[in-house]
């Protein structure tokens, strides 16, 4: 076993509740509260329907001990299947948090895992819940900096989110050294190496692969448990990726992922944000306004350019995502969805917008998301924004509150506002000693 694998397999297994900072356990209750919030958020879409029929048609279990039912919904199905299913639906309303290095996504697949996993084990705390959704963030987010960093192009984050359920499972389950490093190996080895950009290019359920990232990594734990091998994981054993491992467990990738406040690809909330803060700045209404011409970043102004007709092709938006931002402050489930998509004044609004690349914000892609605009007023008057970070990155960060009145817009139309206070009290509640992970449980599997 190499040095690398020995550190991610202490971390695993030694961490303590007690180990993690202060700000790490609290970083970790918010991002699974606002992680849980989009889960919710997500339910009642055709790709989380989809998704959990799916799972109960073909990814039962005959064995109890490998069992646990679908979050809101109730249904028993095995592990996989049941982590796999919230991970789809998660992944398809796109409002989950993210970390830049990563390009992509990590509590998509951790929430639905440590649901799954609590479902079939002996109660535990809520400072190891969040200990387990630490360890998941840490060993994911430095898997996706390795293949990102070895592999000829860019994936989605399936391809690596799995290792991060692998070492909960692993942990959850008591699995020995070898059967963590044997799962690590298998998940790496059959996570979807999907394209990401062919996702962009054509928008639709697929999204940014998790629910097979969730899928393949609770597998592979269960493989390993049952004996099968797999290679050793490239992305934690090989010489050339050690140094994104050093800093395991001193350097808390938990505590600087990003927020989203609109349900949209991250690559399109620069632009929102710079139209957002010259409207606002200037109070000024979309009918104040002739034209918008965006730069961005080469990521972002790949972005579905016309007027979309899915909610998957919505959420890959870029203009038409502005266009909803300057029509009503604010991005909703309900412009990305149903009759929002056939908007009429979005559509015009859609008409006077613009976009193209900017070098200068291309060069700092991925460490920072940045974008600016011309706006052109009817009156003639030109207004800049300058350069303007995405909100709820550490550049300009959410405050707690924001980040709680999210989860509660996401959650109470779904569950009502009771159900959704209880839900949010539990998770907030996992900082404290006494509390244990079935104050959540008990809420989150009943259908709504």
């Amino acid at each position: 076993m190499t040095n690398t694998f020995e550190k991610v397999a202490d971390f695993t297994f030694d961490l303590k509740p007690d180990d993690l900072p202060t700000s790490t356990r609290d970083a970790a209750a918010l991002m699974f509260l606002d992680t849980l919030g989009i889960t919710i958020g997500a339910g009642p879409m055709q790709a989380g329907t989809i998704a959990r029929d799916t799972a109960a048609a073909l990814y039962g279990s005959a064995d109890p001990a490998m069992s646990a039912r679908m979050m809101f919904d109730g249904r028993q199905v095995s592990l996989a299947g049941s982590a796999f299913a919230s991970a789809t639906a998660t992944d398809n309303l796109d409002g989950h948090d993210g970390y830049y290095p990563t390009k992509g996504h990590i509590g998509v697949v951790v929430i639905p895992t440590l649901a799954a996993l609590a479902d079939c084990a002996p109660d535990f705390s809520g400072p190891e819940a969040l200990t387990l959704t630490t360890i998941g963030y840490e060993v994911a987010g430095r898997a996706a900096i390795s293949l990102h960093d070895t592999a000829c192009d860019y994936h989605t984050s399936g391809a690596w989110n799995a290792l991060g359920v692998v070492a909960m499972a692993a942990r959850v389950r008591g699995h020995s050294r070898d059967q963590l490093r044997q799962g690590m190996g298998i998940a790496e080895y059959h996570g979807p190496r999907s394209q990401m950009m062919r996702e962009i290019a054509n928008p639709s359920m697929l999204h940014d692969g998790s629910g097979w990232g969730a899928m393949v990594g609770l597998s592979s734990a269960i493989l390993a448990e049952k004996g099968f091998t797999g290679a050793p994981a490239i992305t934690i054993e090989e010489d050339r990726v050690a140094k994104h491992w050093d800093d395991l467990g001193t350097f808390w990738q938990m505590e600087h992922q990003y927020v989203k406040p609109y349900p949209i690809c991250r690559w399109a909330h620069a632009p929102i944000d710079a139209v957002r803060q010259v409207m606002l700045e200037h109070k000024l209404t979309h009918g104040d306004i002739a034209s918008v011409h965006i730069n961005t970043f080469h990521e972002s102004s790949c972005l579905y350019p016309g007027i979309p007709t899915t909610t998957s092709q919505a959420q890959y938006s870029l203009a038409y995502a502005v266009a909803t931002q300057m029509a009503y402050g604010r991005i909703g489930l309900e412009h990305i969805s149903g009759g929002g998509l056939t908007d009429p004044l979005v559509a015009d609004i859609h008409k006077r917008i613009s976009v193209s690349e900017d070098k200068r914000h291309s060069d700092r892609f991925p460490t920072c998301r940045v974008a600016d605009v011309t706006v052109t007023l009817k009156n003639n008057q030109v207004l800049t924004s300058g350069d303007v970070h995405a909100r709820g990155g550490p550049e300009a960060p959410m405050d707690k509150s924001d980040v709680i009145a999210k989860f509660m817009e996401f959650a109470s139309p779904s569950l009502g506002e009771a159900r959704a206070s209880d839900i949010r009290d539990a998770v907030l509640g996992f900082v404290n000693a006494d509390s244990k992970v079935s104050d959540l449980t008990a809420l989150i599997f009943d259908a709504p």
